[in-house]
């Protein structure tokens, strides 16, 4: 008998070595994933496997995982449905549709500001007094109306880790009169066919959701998080320690750190003993955050994208807004919390894989491992949920190795001309016939 993770699901021949990936990457975790990757327009690959809890459950076809920033992706999409639409426009100030918003210095943030992560928000460690407050929209919404920017809007570029998604969620609720997540039902999940797409889920489908499973030991273990949040100005020691060999690294390319940045973003007090796996945040809205996704959701939205907005006979978005939304934003003279070029688009940044950096590629990763993007050169989508393993705010190896497996794939696919009638006849990767 084979000692190889069994995996369930199909795949396309010309995309085998996604499976392979995958079947490799749920053998080093406890958890379990799911992988879909979409080209021209047909799903390729819809593959799962691994446990869903830790008490050895199997992952099953329509299990869904909180998938952290990643999130990110789906909220902005949403807004650019309603900027196609006539009703946002991104050059137009916050205020205009939310009049409250004109508070501490706020009055000239456009929404452009708050899509290229430039409105001076992240600091959410200095509006609210504990973690807990992200699961009531209201409160989030008066903190952030008297907030004051942490720069002048527009001079930085400073990562919204937990705040973007209530600037974005109020400006689209706002301009629509709908909660959140019927937005995300409605504007994404209903015209696209989607069968695991939340961000706040109602509890009949709180049941899908895979538990997380978090390191229990060392540095990366979930508690010891709670560690590295900052003493007045000071960085505690367990902070300054890993902070330094990234720092060593970094200086290699001329990269500096700055872990106040980091903290008031990532860090609100409490954070180490905030569930966003618990039935109590998965049933709200924090949508830079919190979404409940399967993999086959997350790619077949971005199948759409990456094919000028539209599959199926379904236009998600036309392909002005679509151009519009994943341009290039123009760097800020200073970038604070993420000290790379992540290539900002308006709430999409660039991709990495382990084949090298697709120039027109875009999505969102998330920190546990999750992630999507589309590339529209090769009219590939590509997602990948997980429950287990923290990685970074975007995402960690796991996501890069999938992404790389896919775009090699699509690549080889291309060299050899496959037809593209070939596409409807996907193989079946069972424990037994995948490799």
């Amino acid at each position: 008998m084979s000692s190889r993770p069994p995996i369930d699901g199909f795949v396309h021949p010309d995309f085998i070595p996604v499976a392979q990936t995958l079947r490799s990457i749920i053998g080093r975790y406890p958890g379990g994933a799911a992988v879909c990757v979409y080209q021209r327009g047909a799903c390729v690959v819809d593959l799962w496997g691994g446990c869903r809890d830790e008490f050895g459950s199997p992952w099953l076809h329509d299990t869904m995982s909180p998938s952290f920033s990643t999130t990110k992706g789906v909220a902005s999409t949403v807004l650019h449905v309603l900027a196609d639409r006539g009703l946002v426009d991104y050059d137009r100030r916050v205020v205009e549709y939310w009049p409250e918003f004109a508070q501490a210095g706020k009055e000239q943030i456009t929404v452009r500001h708050v899509l290229a992560h430039q409105s001076g928000l992240h600091h959410i460690r200095r509006m609210v007094d504990r973690a807990e407050r992200m699961l009531d929209w209201d409160y989030m919404i008066r903190a952030i109306e008297r907030a004051a920017p942490a720069y002048e809007p527009g001079t930085r570029t400073g990562y919204h880790g937990l705040t973007y998604g209530y600037l974005v969620g109020e400006i689209v609720q706002r301009v629509t009169g709908r909660r959140f997540p019927e937005l995300v039902r409605e504007l994404i999940a209903e015209p696209l066919g989607l069968d695991g797409m939340y961000i706040g889920a109602p509890p009949d489908q709180l049941h899908r959701a895979a538990k997380l499973i978090w390191p229990e030991r060392g540095f990366l273990a979930w508690p010891s998080l709670g560690r590295l949040h900052w003493n007045g100005h000071e960085a505690p020691e367990l902070l300054a320690w890993p902070a330094w060999l990234v720092q060593a690294g970094l200086d290699l390319f001329g990269v500096r750190l700055d872990l106040a940045s980091i903290a008031d973003a990532l860090m609100p007090r409490g954070i180490s003993h905030f569930d966003f796996g618990a039935a109590e945040t998965l049933s709200v809205a924090i949508p830079a955050a919190n979404g409940l996704f399967t993999a086959r959701s997350l790619a077949r939205m971005y199948a759409a994208l990456a094919q000028g907005g539209a599959i199926d006979g379904v236009r998600l978005l036309s392909p002005e807004t679509l151009a519009c939304a994943t341009e290039v934003q123009s760097p800020a003279p200073r970038r604070i919390v993420i000290p790379f070029d992540m290539r900002w688009r308006l709430g999409y940044h660039g991709v990495l894989t382990t084949r090298g950096v697709p120039r027109r590629a875009f999505g969102h990763f998330g920190f546990g491992g999750s992630g999507a993007f589309a590339d529209p050169r090769r009219e590939l989508a590509v997602a990948l949920i997980v429950n287990s393993g923290l990685g970074t705010p975007f995402g960690d190896m796991r996501i890069l190795r999938i992404g790389g497996a896919a775009l090699a794939c699509a690549d080889a696919r291309h060299r050899s001309q496959v037809a593209p009638s070939a596409l409807s006849s996907p193989a079946p990767a069972t424990a037994t016939s995948a490799p």
